[in-house]
Order: structure tokens, then C-alpha cells, then sequence
């Protein structure tokens, strides 16, 4: 089937800019390196999650939803989004939030993501970090239907075959631009969780036959266990699209060095990350998925494991709003 043929609403300013990285790349040495602007997707703040949202909330409506249910952190870019969305639409959000160490924090269960939540009207579920959060969003969608309400669940980072479609097209999308440019694109180098994202671009480039390279670092799992995910959601989107050619085992590729502590707990690197990329470009990335993939990225160079004169080019999932969040991490700079 068709990419065309899925149901899709705009939700997102599309294309997002690729741009170079001129003054980050002479900082490091070795490659050119670009940013793929995914931060300035437009809705409620922007983030990777808007592309995803514009099928799955088409398929909400499709199937009669008036209400939507997702999960997530407390400082979850992907339920900010989905709130926005929902806004935008006349719908009703619902939001599984899941606690985890860093909720001690007052910055981080009031400001940033979870304040732009409140304003957005989303309805806020705070859980335990031991929750299953697939039993409670069931839970919580039968409550709903016993209100009368339609509602329609939308998985962790919004992170399902009808998900990565966003990412199959941004695919397109940026290998477009890349031709636009005479830009031989080496490697694409992203954060890597629900596997959503990763999962749809890897789709994407195979459905063209591209030759780039897609590293996934990884901010919440081993690289094994995030390998075995994304592997699973490409196939089931190729499948989806009913692409007949399996992508090769070797194509899905993550490190799993700069999840430090855990997912959501802020790293050295990621915050000497953050502050490289805001001193070199003005470009803000966030403490959970672009700092700790920009910490990736800038050891991977600083090691000599991109080559000189290749071009590499990091796609910012966004999540900026999140830094407010954890005012106290960036004390020190």
C-alpha cells in the first residue's frame, strides 16, 4: 500500500530545514556534520513526534475517536505533542504519566513538558514507575466508554507501524533535499527509544535503496535489546507498506554507551553536549534523546570513527521545552 494512501492530517510545518553545522564541525574536526531540523515541526513546541501524530491522529478520527489516550514520562516530549494535537483538534487527551527518579525534582514535575501539558487541557494520570502502563491505559480507556466517550490508544512515542510512516516520509523528505543540494548523505545519526523514529527512517531509505548509514544511540536500553525493537517495528512497517524486500540484519545499528544511570537521568556528556552545540550553533537540544545522542556523536568524531570529509547529519528530535525542566542539572555552567 501506497504511503499516499494512509489517511494523514497537517499538523506539522513540513519540510523542516536541513542545515549545516559549520562552526560545530571545526570545533571537532573530521566530518561535515548538518542537523535535520525536526525541533521546528511547528505543533505545541515542535519535536519528531508531530509526523507520527498526523497519521495517528487520522486514524483516530477515521475509527470515530473523540478522545485519545497515550503514556509516557512525566517530561514525555511525545505527550506534550499528542496534547497539542488533540487541542488543535477538538479532541480530548488523556495522559499516562510515569514517575521516575528524577521526580523529586520541583522544576521537573512543574515546569517544561508537564506545564505545556496543563496549558494544552490534557488530562494528567500520574502512575508509579512499575506501572503497566499498556493494562492502565486499557483500564482507562474502558472508564472512558462507560462515559460514553470513543476513545483511541496511541502507543509509547507514538511508536506503532502507523507511527513510523511519519519517518518513512521524512526519509523522503530528506533525501530530496539532500539531492536539492548535491549532498551525499554517509551516515544519519539520531536518539534512539521507543524506535519509532529509527524504525521509520531505516524503512524509509530502504524503500529507496539508499546507502546511508542510520545509528540509533540509544537513551534508555541496551543496544541489543533497542536493536531487537527497532529490527521488529522496520519489519512490520516494510510489511505495512508491503514492501517484499527484507532489510538486511546489519542495517539497524545502535550504541548503547550514553544511557549512564538510566532514561531521563542527566550524564556528563549530555550536558557538556547541550552546552557545546548551544555555544557552537545557538542550537538547543534537550536532556533526554538529542543531548545524550549529541554526546554520541561527539565522541564518535573526537575518536576518529567518522571519517574526514564524510557527511553526517543529526536529526534533532526536539524537545528543548524539557530544559526547563531540569534548570538545576545545568547549574554548574
Amino acid at each position: 500500500m501506497p504511503l499516499a494512501d494512509f489517511p494523514r492530517l497537517e499538523l506539522a510545518h513540513l519540510p523542516t530545514p536541513l542545515e549545516p553545522l559549520p562552526r560545530l564541525s571545526e570545533a571537532l574536526g573530521g566530518p561535515n556534520l548538518w542537523v535535520k531540523r525536526d525541533d521546528c515541526t511547528g505543533l505545541g513546541g515542535g519535536g519528531n513526534k508531530t509526523r507520527k501524530l498526523e497519521f495517528l491522529m487520522a486514524a483516530a478520527r477515521q475509527q470515530g475517536a473523540d478522545t485519545v489516550i497515550t503514556a509516557g514520562a512525566v517530561q514525555s516530549n511525545h505527550a506534550r505533542q499528542t496534547a497539542a494535537a488533540a487541542a488543535k483538534l477538538g479532541m480530548g487527551c488523556h495522559l499516562l504519566l510515569e514517575d521516575i527518579a528524577a521526580d523529586t525534582d520541583r522544576d521537573y514535575r512543574g515546569n517544561g513538558n508537564i506545564l505545556l501539558d496543563r496549558i494544552f487541557h490534557a488530562h494528567l494520570h500520574h502512575v508509579p514507575s512499575d506501572t503497566d502502563l499498556d493494562l492502565a491505559a486499557e483500564s482507562l480507556a474502558d472508564e472512558l466508554r462507560e462515559t460514553g466517550k470513543v476513545p483511541y490508544m496511541i502507543p509509547i512515542g507514538g511508536s506503532s507501524p502507523i507511527g513510523a510512516l511519519g519517518y518513512v516520509d521524512c526519509a523522503r523528505e530528506l533525501m530530496g533535499q539532500a539531492k536539492q543540494r548535491r549532498l551525499s548523505i554517509d551516515h544519519l545519526v539520531l536518539a534512539t527509544a521507543s524506535a519509532g523514529t529509527q524504525a521509520g527512517l531505516l524503512a524509509g531509505l530502504h524503500l529507496q535503496k539508499s546507502k546511508t548509514s542510520v545509528l540509533g544511540i540509544c537513551v534508555s536500553r541496551s543496544a541489543e535489546e533497542q536493536e531487537n525493537k527497532v529490527r521488529a517495528l522496520c519489519a512490520e512497517t516494510l510489511e505495512l507498506l508491503h514492501c517484499k524486500r527484507a532489510l538486511p540484519p546489519e542495517a539497524v545499528r545502535t550504541n548503547g554507551d550514553y544511557v549512564g544511570q538510566g532514561y531521563g537521568l542527566a550524564t556528563r556528556g549530555m550536558i557538556k553536549a547541550v552546552a557545546l552545540a548551544a555555544s557552537s550553533e545557538g542550537l538547543l537540544l534537550d536532556p533526554v534523546y538529542t543531548g545524550k545522542a549529541m554526546a554520541g556523536l561527539v565522541d564518535l568524531v573526537r575518536e576518529g570513527k567518522l571519517n574526514d570529509g564524510e557527511n553526517v547529519v543529526f536529526l534533532h528530535t526536539g524537545g528543548s521545552p524539557a530544559l526547563f525542566a531540569y534548570r538545576s542539572t545545568f547549574d554548574g555552567l
